[in-house]
């Protein structure tokens, strides 16, 4: 079986490969997802809103900058990047590079994560790309 770090590896190395099943593959079918939505979500509204992301940005690329790790949880500070190309958060595509920085933990259980809480700027998302002007 492989270790949670393994498997966060595998996750990220998918993801930057634009391959989503396998990124998928992180999350237990149990996940609860906290902090993209008023409630957390279950593992088939993550697919929808890592596939709408998907849309949304040409390639996107996900860069950890620390990963902490304490058991069986870690915190990770994270930047995702890309093209908008697509909606996203209620934003016609802009064609602007964009980087939305971000923290996140997982908790696991075995080889996959169980719990997840992020927070990423999605205010600086905002700005970035004109929708919302830049806080005074």
């Amino acid at each position: 079986m492989a270790t949670p770090q393994e498997v966060l590896k595998s996750a990220v190395d998918s993801w930057n490969a634009g391959d989503l099943d396998g990124y998928l593959k992180l999350y237990h079918e149990d996940i609860r997802l906290h902090g993209y939505s008023p409630e957390p979500m279950d593992k088939t509204e993550v697919r929808g809103f890592y596939e709408d992301t998907f849309k949304a940005f040409d390639g996107p690329k996900l860069d950890f900058h620390e990963v902490l790790w304490d058991g069986d949880a870690c915190a990770i500070r994270f930047t995702m990047t890309g093209s908008h190309v697509g909606e996203w958060l209620g934003v016609a595509g802009t064609g602007k590079e964009v980087a939305v920085p971000g923290i996140t933990m997982l908790h696991f259980d075995g080889s996959q994560a169980i719990e997840r809480w992020s927070s990423a700027d999605l205010l600086g998302f905002l700005v970035q790309v004109g929708a919302v002007p830049a806080p005074a």
